[in-house]
């Protein structure tokens, strides 16, 4: 059962296998690099860097390191290197900082821990660089508020850097890791008006919780996000079955319906209070005479009615997933008599 639950993480993540032969994503190229760092591609496209392929390893680790934080927000780096316009992340690990429900603060301890960190890391042969960093957000989606928006900035200022974001919460009752990858365009450059570039789930309008709307809003225009996907190699066969180990039995000992009764509970509020506010403007837009209902307005019902299906549906698979461990590790049976 652990394979096979290893098997479907890997699908629903869409983790693929590169070369078996030369495990080319790991070959670390000094002279490549530094070419790409003389060029400064970057400076003259906003949108240069599209794409980021993160190995399974540093995925595993940073979504254990997420689910570990709880309701509060956690903080690492991630090591790798750059191949034209992408961004290739080989490893990740996590930093001593002080976390909030909404925000990670960097204290001294943590700043000294990432400069020690690197050079550490290339005394022991690992010789890929600090190429992003990651945090998260504990049941409000995948994008940059405005503090993360000005920690991006400076870690660009020194460099070619990526910012990652997961969502812990979503990522239990979903199945999938839930993550976004993002950078930010410089401070002259005129975004489009026709909204943001960043990244939102596909139902959009539940994506983000009413109370971090403004935040969003505020500053979704001054970043965009980058195509992910995610890569395993031979080489990390044996640490990815350690750290699957830890994974899987923090998963299966917990059931996403209990893990995250808060969360659902915040998402059926939330979806409640979104209905209320289009019920209203519905209202009041019927109150004026000769009015009709524009095509917005069921773009936002649409979006609604998705939102509804999605908590629907996870709620669903926590009650699935809570019938086949009885089963399985209890008895059906068994459970039903007592």
């Amino acid at each position: 059962m652990e394979s096979t639950a290893f098997k479907t993480w890997e699908l629903e993540n869409a983790v693929k296998l590169v070369d078996q032969t030369r495990d080319a994503l790991y070959n670390y190229d000094k002279a490549q690099l530094d070419t790409v760092q003389k060029a400064k591609a970057w400076r003259a496209d906003p949108h240069h860097f599209k794409y980021v392929r993160i190995s399974a390893v540093a995925l595993l680790k940073m979504v254990i390191h997420a689910r570990s934080g709880g309701s509060i927000e956690v903080m690492g780096l991630m090591q790798g290197t750059i191949h034209d316009e992408t961004f290739v992340i080989t490893d990740a690990f996590r930093l001593p900082v002080e976390g909030t429900e909404t925000r990670v603060n960097a204290q001294e301890e943590a700043t000294e821990y990432m400069a020690r960190y690197p050079e550490l890391s290339r005394l022991a042969g690992q010789t890929e660089d600090v190429v992003g960093w990651y945090h998260s957000h504990p049941g409000y989606g995948c994008w940059l508020s405005g503090i993360d928006v000005g920690t991006q900035n400076t870690w660009q200022l020194l460099g070619p850097f990526v910012a990652i974001v997961i969502d812990p919460d979503r990522t239990i009752s979903a199945g999938k890791v839930e993550i976004g990858a993002f950078r930010c365009f410089p401070d002259d450059y005129n975004a489009p008006e026709s909204g943001s570039e960043s990244s939102v789930d596909s139902d959009g309008f539940q994506s983000i919780p009413t109370g971090k709307i403004e935040d969003f809003g505020a500053h979704s225009s001054k970043y965009y996000s980058l195509e992910i996907s995610h890569y395993k190699s031979t080489l990390d066969t044996k640490l990815l079955e350690s750290l699957w180990n830890k994974y899987w039995v923090g998963t299966l000992s917990s059931s996403p319906l209990f893990t995250n009764r808060d969360y659902g509970t915040k998402q059926i509020a939330d979806l409640a209070k979104k209905t209320h506010g289009y019920q209203e403007k519905v209202k009041a837009q019927f109150r004026v005479v000769g009015s009709s209902r524009s095509p917005d307005k069921d773009v936002q019902l649409e979006q609604l009615v998705k939102a509804s299906n999605r908590v629907t549906a996870e709620e669903t698979a926590g009650l699935m997933a809570g019938e086949i461990k009885s089963n399985v590790f209890i008895g059906g049976d068994e459970v039903r008599q007592v």
